[in-house]
C-alpha cells in the first residue's frame, strides 16, 4: 500500500514511437521539484548538523565532569 501511494507522482513514459514525440517536457514542473528536492536535502542537512554538534556537546560536557 505504501508503495503506491510513494509512486503515484512517478510518470512511466511511452515506448519509444511515433506517441514518444508528442509528449512535452514542461520545464516549470521540473524546477518546482527541484527546488523541493533541494529544501528537503538542505532540511536533514541541518538536522544531521544540529545532532552532530549536540552530540559533541553533551560529550564535551561529560568529560569536562
Amino acid at each position: 500500500m505504501s508503495s503506491e501511494i510513494k509512486f503515484k507522482k512517478h510518470y512511466t513514459p511511452s515506448p519509444v514511437g511515433k506517441d514518444f514525440n508528442d509528449k512535452k517536457v514542461n520545464v516549470t514542473n521540473l524546477v518546482s521539484r527541484l527546488h523541493e528536492e533541494k529544501k528537503k536535502e538542505r532540511n536533514s542537512n541541518i538536522a544531521l548538523s544540529v545532532a552532530a554538534v549536540s552530540a559533541v556537546t553533551v560529550f564535551g560536557i561529560i568529560l569536562s565532569l
